[in-house]
């Protein structure tokens, strides 16, 4: 931890509200950052993290309460006025334009009324080497990895000479690789007197990088520690009002009574290639039991998903075999996929896994048109109600407004609406990738519980997750991939995170 070394706030929160149609969104926040600290932000979706950070940055206006920048009162209306105060807000969703280049996108909004194209490159240069950034600046970004992406947003932010810069959620697709250089760049800018507020649902990185930690609960702040007097059970405590930890997290043992019957297999995968990603990927899946895969972004898990579900072809040629229930499949389109009872939960929820301007109900009902039983010509509101309701009341999906577009959500009840929008359509196998990712500790527990409860209808379940506490906590076998290959397996009883990440690295 970089330690904080000057105890002036050069960032005060005073009595913060914000009120949206007669509810609070935050209620009486009192926040304070020093110069050259690391304060973490911690509480469950729907919190109040987000409007907190948001209305620093100037992307919204308090309803009543100050901001204050070295003592100095402030009044944002746009993030321009927050960003000539010195608060540069690095958001979760990457904010660069993809088809310009690394340099364009640093200089971006604060260009030179004379640009030559060299000298753009070579200033973009000199800000990167500062920071020890190896980025090329000629080449566009979409070229980059999310690490690299994440290092030419913070420099364009160091380029605006920040007092203050806010990450939400910066590490959510790294690799564990990346996220270990991402923390050190963290760190060095602590270390050069710039304040970093940070924002993540893996608390375990709060409690590495963090000086101090803030939890907020229901729009209220609960606590405000230093960090070396959290744990976190004790955050997960004030997070949610209960201690919820040792029942999400606990290990997975073995079911004895599941044992003793002999499980029937749903899923058989034969040396499976899709080049240049999958390799040789060969592995069973059973009903009634939780299937899980770790390994490295890159090792080959969701592209062998993905071949499974028919979003890819494998290769023709020697490209392996799948069998559902011993008969051998190979699907052009996912719409057979789903017509045999196979489903495909994608981590990329926001880009294809719902509908963002439309409801719960109409996602959920959408899943079940899909089907060959609820399929038809003309569409009933009173049954897409009625799916709605039965899914709502399943997964305990909340919102203030039913009809609200899915969009609105908070990201644990948006993931609750994409699992509501599968199972609905009464699979045999269900394949979840990064069941959790993004959401917050109290929706992790009540998904990994549903997903639990699906091993009591015999459905086979993969489980794809990146998180080794999850793959420990769920799982009744533990695959490990590497290089588009299963390298390992373990039952939950020889499991440990450290073999996992071993079998996943070398």
């Amino acid at each position: 931890m970089s330690g904080v070394k000057d105890r002036k706030p050069v960032l005060q929160v005073k009595k913060a509200n914000k009120v949206y149609e007669g509810v609070h969104a935050i209620q009486n926040i009192d926040f304070d950052l020093y110069r050259g600290e690391i304060h973490a932000l911690a509480g469950e979706n729907g919190a109040g993290k987000s409007t907190l950070v948001k209305a620093l940055a100037g992307a919204i206006e308090l309803t009543s309460g100050q901001i204050l920048i070295n003592g100095n009162r402030q009044s944002f209306k746009a993030p321009y006025d927050a960003l000539r105060s010195g608060i540069v807000m690095v958001y979760q969703e990457p904010g660069l334009v993809e088809e310009m280049t690394v340099a364009q996108n640093i200089f971006l909004g604060k260009e030179k009324l004379l640009n030559r194209l060299r000298s753009t490159f070579i200033g973009a240069q000199q800000i990167l080497q500062s920071m020890k950034f190896d980025v090329d600046t000629s080449i566009k970004v979409s070229r980059l990895g999310e690490a690299q992406k994440r290092m030419v947003e913070i420099a364009r932010a160091i380029y605006h000479d920040p007092k203050v810069i806010i990450f939400d959620e910066p590490t959510a697709t790294m690799t564990p690789e990346e996220k270990m250089y991402f923390f050190s760049v963290i760190k060095s800018l602590a270390e050069k007197k710039i304040s970093v507020i940070y924002i993540s649902h893996a608390l375990e990185e709060s409690l590495e990088l963090s000086d101090r930690i803030t939890v907020l609960r229901d729009g209220k702040q609960v606590i405000t520690s230093d960090t070396k007097d959290m744990t976190r059970e004790s955050i997960v405590k004030n997070m949610v009002g209960r201690d919820i930890t040792q029942t999400y997290y606990a290990k997975a043992h073995k079911d004895i009574q599941g044992e003793a019957k002999k499980k029937k297999q749903i899923l058989r995968v034969e040396n499976i290639i899709k080049r240049p990603i999958v390799k040789n990927m060969s592995f069973s899946v059973y009903g009634g039991e939780i299937t899980g895969i770790a390994g490295l972004v890159g090792s080959g898990r969701t592209a062998t998903a993905n071949i499974i579900v028919g979003a890819w072809k494998r290769n023709m040629v020697r490209g392996g075999m799948i069998y559902l229930e011993d008969r051998p499949i190979r699907y052009r389109v996912p719409k057979q996929a789903i017509d045999d009872g196979i489903v495909y939960i994608t981590e990329e929820r926001k880009l294809n896994g719902f509908f963002e301007t439309m409801n719960i109900d109409e996602n959920t009902y959408l899943g079940w048109l899909s089907t060959k039983i609820g399929w038809r010509f003309i569409t009933s509101k009173k049954q897409e109600q009625k799916i709605g309701d039965t899914w709502i009341d399943r997964l305990k999906i909340r919102t203030l407004d039913r009809k609200a577009k899915l969009v609105e959500l908070s990201g644990g009840n948006q993931q609750k609406v994409v699992v509501a929008k599968s199972l609905v359509q009464k699979p045999k196998l269900v394949i979840f990738d990064e069941p959790t990712h993004g959401v917050d500790v109290a929706a992790i527990e009540e998904i990994h519980n549903f997903i639990r409860s699906l091993k009591k209808q015999n459905i086979g379940i993969i489980v794809i997750s990146s998180y080794l506490p999850e793959i420990l906590s769920l799982c009744d076998r533990i695959l490990v991939a590497r290089g588009g290959r299963i390298v390992e397996e373990f039952s939950p009883e020889d499991a440990t995170e450290n073999k996992i990440m071993y079998a996943a690295v070398h």
